[in-house]
């Protein structure tokens, strides 16, 4: 579907002008197919905020555990207690696989886990202080507000004083997860856990209140409209207006369960009903978001959940940080076979963006600069340009 030409002159004045954007624009967005006119407007927006610098860390995905109460219909990761392929780690064991990384100059461990039935609360703070311990110089980004509201269940506590707790353990940032969609029209059909935008939106503003800077999530591309993705959005803008302390944005593309563990059983109950996004797709939803999140400074590719080509194209499409050298990431490796790569190195992701025509530069957790390094060689005939609008 092709977009009026008033309209589309009207959308470019107000990027330009620096005007907000409504919901009815993000809308009228998704429903323009001219990819390579709102990827300029995004990476208009994109150049003001962030120059030619593209942002990445190093850092290890760990997660303690695999076992889970809830069955959310999009998940490979969950397994139930007794399955053939559950596991809890001892702390000891988690902290092993962390010092496993150190000599790479790991910056960040961000750790994610399943909401286990039985495990006691005190195991998480514990397992923040022996992994500070063992790595001080390494930033801990752990648990999703799911998790910490499951914590709330298990130990009795408010949310604020699991903060509390956790921070002093050496907490210092949340993780995105557990957003999904926000509206209950697709959430209901999703999510299997009672962490819903009230929640989610509860235990975050908490952790800005604390200092904490988090990041926030959107997982797209399974059952919703763009309407839900815009709604979604905006939402999260409306909760940065409040409490300014969301660093950066991460759409997460859905991923079909391939059947590749060691059980054979498809867990993923929405892949009958759905097709993963395309690249066109997953490009439009990142220049969509840049458009509408006015006042949150990044737009994170999870090269992961992307491939490579896609993240390096993103980059040209609002997205300006390309996450991190990952280890082991489970959570949707688990899920797909489509050839992304489970590790980049640091010298992988320099090429990386380089190759894509912008200039690196390392961040830690709190996006505060470590290095930079040089840009693409300019003598070079072939050396890409960032895309100029």
């Amino acid at each position: 579907m092709g977009m009026d030409a008033g309209l589309k002159r009207e959308l470019e004045e107000k990027v330009y002008a620096g005007e907000r954007l409504s919901r009815e624009d993000g809308i009228a967005l998704y429903g323009c197919d001219d990819l390579a006119w709102l990827g300029g407007l995004a990476h208009e927006v994109r150049t003001r905020k962030n120059g030619d610098v593209v942002h990445f860390n190093v850092n290890r995905h760990l997660n303690m555990t695999n076992v889970c109460t809830a069955s959310c219909a999009y998940c490979s990761f969950q397994r139930k207690p007794g399955e053939q392929d559950a596991y809890t780690m001892r702390i000891e064991e988690a902290v092993r696989l962390a010092k496993a990384m150190e000599r790479e100059n790991l910056t960040e461990l961000h750790i994610v886990n399943g909401l286990h039935p039985t495990l006691p609360w005190r195991y998480y703070p514990r397992s923040l202080k022996a992994l500070k311990e063992a790595l001080p110089q390494v930033s801990l980004k752990a648990f999703t507000a799911t998790e910490i509201h499951h914590f709330e269940t298990i130990s009795g506590l408010s949310a604020s004083e699991i903060l509390d707790e956790l921070i002093e353990a050496g907490l210092e940032s949340l993780t995105g997860g557990g957003a999904e969609i926000f509206d209950w029209e697709v959430r209901q059909h999703i999510v299997d856990h009672r962490t819903h935008w009230e929640d989610w939106s509860r235990i975050h503003r908490l952790a800005h209140e604390k200092g904490l800077k988090t990041p926030s999530t959107m997982l797209y591309g399974h059952i919703e409209e763009p309407r839900h993705r815009v709604d979604h959005v905006l939402r999260l803008r409306e909760l940065q207006d409040e409490t300014g302390g969301f660093q950066v944005f991460i759409p997460l593309r859905y991923q079909h369960d391939f059947v590749d563990m060691q059980d054979g059983k498809v867990r993923n109950k929405l892949q009958a009903r759905t097709t993963m996004a395309s690249g066109a797709e997953a490009l439009k939803t990142f220049a969509v978001s840049r458009l509408l999140f006015d006042n949150v400074p990044h737009v994170k590719v999870f090269w992961v959940m992307h491939g490579v080509s896609t993240a390096q194209l993103a980059l040209n499409h609002g997205a300006d940080d390309m996450d991190g050298s990952v280890v082991e990431y489970k959570i949707t490796h688990d899920a797909d076979n489509y050839g992304t790569p489970d590790k980049l190195t640091r010298e992988d992701i320099l090429d990386l963006i380089r190759d894509a025509g912008f200039r690196p530069v390392e961040r830690n957790t709190r996006y505060e600069t470590i290095r930079e390094y040089p840009g693409p060689d300019p003598e070079r005939r072939e050396a890409p340009q960032p895309m100029r609008v």
